[in-house]
């Protein structure tokens, strides 16, 4: 998400099973706002459930057949999570073996399901549905002390964390009461199991909300760790509209309690939609400067004379899981908590081999789950958020940076600033180096076939015929129908897509795709900055990043051992990041840049589909002054 464009580009991935998306509306039973969950592996298109089947019940011990388990119980089963709650869901389950999760064993999880058990492959359907309602309202607010406006959800910021465990539905009724704009709510790094509509991109997912209008979000919780919900409307999430996800399972490291989500971001006294039109219209100058940043929604001012430090509240002898998000538009952050070394276990929704790091760089879209050990003195200790802005600035300026805190507080200590001081590092641009958990390979020879994405900024032409800055990838930037979905033509039956909406076909099932996405040289603009990559309703494997042109002597470094599978990557600027993914999720999948507040999506079930759209038809009329350009997707 970096703020040079106003407009950014995304590709999207049209799966060559695509029509499977229209026999999956017609095989789903459960009504939009049915709390009888899909069974997640019946969702799969003829023939391929019976040999699912076949594999699964050959794979599984008798007591854990779906029959056996009505029968005598079993499953994660639990109550309703409430959206502001500060505890994790999930119950201890005894297992067939007898362990359960507990401070010394996190590794386990519930019958037939452990850290080992692949979830791409495999995952509980315990029946229980988890439900939110999310009102989106103007406003204004003060979270470092600086008023501004903001777009609010349930009248906070940040919004509620959505809690589930592994294996639960999620069912997140979202009302617009906005005064002129439309909106949606994006679920990051969810894979969206067949349940393409649910991603929330309007213009390609589905139609903007309407203001005075409500649509229901329904998907099933395949993954598990941590992740981040916001709108993909515009620039609205660097307003206030996001939140975070917690999704609850096993681990690759024990402890003894889970803090919950530490969400990072930056913060512009400016509106987003405000600084989106000045930087769309500016030219080889550097990146905007944050004028600060928030940890968990507060902070103090650059001057110090308002706000106040988020405070989390530890015990000394204990061992803690903490969930870190950034949440930024543009800022790429190093994470640290002073004498307290961090032990990294997860990153984006995926398990790694635990190492232990002083600092983390995180960038915008990415999550860590970490441990550490309250082993201290009985006192209090900075957490700290620092922008990366060297050696390069477009990694992230910003104007209090140095002073980006939280307090780690010791029960038993005074309640007064920390003394306590940080370790050195080097600055850098470039993601963590991580190996996958559970060991798995990538087909090398097919990379011979590989496609390529270039991006580029670009001069293009908005809505009101007035020249601003776009960027491109392979090329196009987006242009989409607010009242036609890109994923309407799949409904429609129809393959042929307009040029604007950038649609790019991939193998057929089952089958690896390949991308190295290029950085190259605008036109008439010769500007490299490093983007994040994010890819929805798959994760990808990073088989390699670096500066330059891509090659066969680049090629040759590539990992296809064992490489981590994630959601979203830092390619490096003027440079190269080399992914695959298994076309595995029917319809519409979308790779973007993650850029200065935007994202990209899947495909859709009538239902709500057809319900958000004609509202959004009625109201789109005679408000298209307020309303955003067809370019700004928030893509």
């Amino acid at each position: 998400m970096r703020s040079q464009a106003a407009v950014y580009a995304v590709c999207i991935i049209a799966s060559a099973v695509a029509a499977t998306a229209q026999q999956q509306a017609s095989n789903t039973t459960a009504a939009p706002n049915s709390t009888q969950p899909h069974q997640g592996r019946y969702d799969k298109p003829w023939p391929n459930t019976i040999w699912h089947d076949i594999k699964w019940y050959w794979l599984h011990p008798f007591w854990d057949w779906p029959a056996w388990k009505d029968l005598f119980g079993g499953g994660n089963g639990g109550g309703s999570a409430q959206p502001n709650s500060t505890n994790p869901v999930s119950p201890y389950i005894p297992t067939p073996s007898g362990c359960k999760n507990s401070a010394t064993n996190r590794g386990c999880w519930s019958v037939g399901y452990n850290i080992n058990t692949d979830f791409y492959a495999s995952w509980p359907d315990t029946g229980v549905t988890r439900s939110y309602s999310l009102s989106i309202t103007n406003s204004t607010g003060a979270p470092d002390g600086v008023e501004r406006e903001m777009l609010l959800i349930n009248g906070g910021y940040p919004g509620p964390t959505i809690y589930a465990n592994w294996g639960d539905y999620v069912e997140v009724a979202v009302t617009n009461y906005l005064q002129d704009n439309g909106t949606g709510i994006h679920f990051h790094g969810i894979r969206q199991w067949y349940t393409n509509a649910e991603d929330g991109v309007p213009g390609i997912t589905e139609c903007p909300i309407a203001p005075g209008h409500t649509k229901v979000y329904r998907w099933q919780a395949t993954q598990y760790g941590t992740s981040w919900y916001h709108s993909h409307w515009g620039v609205q999430y660097g307003d206030g509209i996001l939140g975070s996800i917690v999704i609850d399972g096993p681990s690759t490291e024990n402890y003894d309690e889970d803090l919950g989500t530490l969400p990072v971001t930056d913060w512009y006294y400016q509106t987003s939609s405000a600084r989106s039109a000045i930087i769309s219209h500016t030219f080889g100058r550097p990146p905007t400067i944050a004028d600060n940043g928030l940890i968990n929604g507060t902070m103090v001012s650059a001057n110090g004379t308002s706000g106040s430090y988020a405070v989390t509240n530890i015990t000394k002898g204990k061992k803690y899981r903490l969930r870190l998000i950034n949440q930024s538009s543009d800022n790429s952050f190093m994470f640290s908590l002073d004498n307290h070394p961090f032990t990294v276990i997860a990153a984006d929704l995926s398990p790694v081999r635990p190492y232990t790091a002083d600092w983390i760089f995180i960038t915008v879209g990415q999550r860590y789950d970490v441990v550490f050990e309250a082993d201290q003195d009985i006192d209090n200790y900075w957490f700290r958020a620092e922008a990366q802005d060297q050696p390069r600035p477009d990694c992230g300026r910003n104007a209090n940076n140095g002073n980006i805190r939280s307090i780690f507080r010791y029960k038993g200590a005074p309640v007064a600033n920390p003394t306590s001081q940080g370790t050195s590092y080097t600055q850098r641009c470039s993601d963590e180096v991580v190996t996958a958990y559970q060991n798995g390979s990538v087909p090398e020879e097919p990379l011979k076939q590989y496609g390529q994405l270039d991006t580029a900024i670009h001069f293009g032409v908005n809505n009101l015929n007035s020249t601003v800055v776009k960027w491109g990838l392979d090329t196009i930037p987006i242009h989409v129908a607010w009242d036609k979905p890109t994923l309407q033509y799949v409904w429609e039956g129809n393959n042929s897509f307009p040029d604007a909406a950038n649609v790019i076909a991939v193998p057929n099932e089952g089958e690896y795709s390949y991308w190295i996405v290029q950085e190259v040289p605008g036109d008439p603009i010769s500007v490299s900055i490093p983007h994040p990559i994010h890819l929805h309703g798959h994760d990808f494997f990073v088989l390699g990043q670096g500066v330059g042109n891509f090659s066969d002597t680049a090629g040759a470094t590539l990992n296809f051992a064992n490489p981590m599978r994630r959601d979203t990557a830092m390619m490096p600027a003027a440079g190269w990041l080399a992914v695959a993914f298994i076309v595995d999720n029917p319809g519409m999948g979308v790779q973007f840049l993650e850029m200065a507040a935007n994202i990209s999506e899947i495909a859709p079930p009538v239902y709500s589909f057809d319900e958000t759209c004609g509202s959004w038809s009625d109201y789109y009329p005679e408000h298209a002054a307020y309303l955003r350009d067809a370019d700004d997707s928030g893509i």
